[in-house]
């Protein structure tokens, strides 16, 4: 995935720049969030995720603010209540962190989900909305990464490798979701203006 590493170092300057300017609390969360690179909001799902104790899907302020300093975000509690009323619709006092974390993901257009779910699908071999190294084989040969040709690395360790791209920096499991894939790519669209460089970029890039 030639490329990446670059979007990432762009969108991370970007993020830190907007920040200084924006006042829009979820805004603020989210380019915090980008200035990590592309994993930045799937790596705070993660965060959220492993809190959630009884897996109900849902947080309640104490945890949400818990994890929001687990995952190292400078925010003031102030702020922090505000983003919360905004996704606590009902007054429950608790949160949907999947609905949360749809809203934090940057806006895309159809037509980039769309090119998104396109390579998804072209990696997803087995069609079970997961991709593994399994899946990986029937798609990709390692034999031209140059630490599989110098005897470095075996094959398993390329795809594991390749996974770990679109994988949370803090859970690898060697697993990728279609909304980790989403996710990824999310942080990545967000530093590409427009729609068609998009689509070019990943059209080259997965050979769709």
């Amino acid at each position: 995935m030639a490329g990446t590493a670059r979007h990432d170092r762009e969108m991370a300057i970007q993020a830190k720049r907007k920040l200084a300017q924006t006042k829009d609390p979820i805004e603020r969360l989210r380019l915090q969030c980008l200035a990590r690179g592309s994993a930045g909001i799937k790596g705070l799902a993660r965060v959220f995720r492993i809190m959630d104790d009884d897996n109900s899907r849902t947080l309640d302020f104490k945890e949400f603010l818990k994890g929001l300093h687990d995952y190292a975000v400078l925010i003031e509690k102030e702020e922090a209540e505000e983003i919360f009323k905004i996704f606590d619709k009902d007054g429950s006092g608790t949160i949907d962190f999947d609905e949360f974390l749809v809203t934090l993901r940057p806006p895309m257009s159809n037509a980039r989900k769309e090119i998104i779910m396109q390579a998804f699908r072209k990696l997803d071999k087995t069609g079970d909305g997961i991709v593994t190294i399994e899946d990986l084989r029937g798609v990709y040969s390692a034999k031209h990464h140059p630490k599989y040709q110098n005897g470095e690395w075996t094959e398993e360790q390329v795809f594991r490798t390749f996974l770990d791209n679109f994988d949370s920096p803090y859970d690898k499991d060697g697993q990728v979701t279609t909304d980790e894939f989403m996710n990824y790519y999310a942080g990545v669209s967000a530093s590409i203006d427009t729609d068609v460089y998009f689509i070019v970029m990943m059209k080259n890039a997965w050979k769709i």
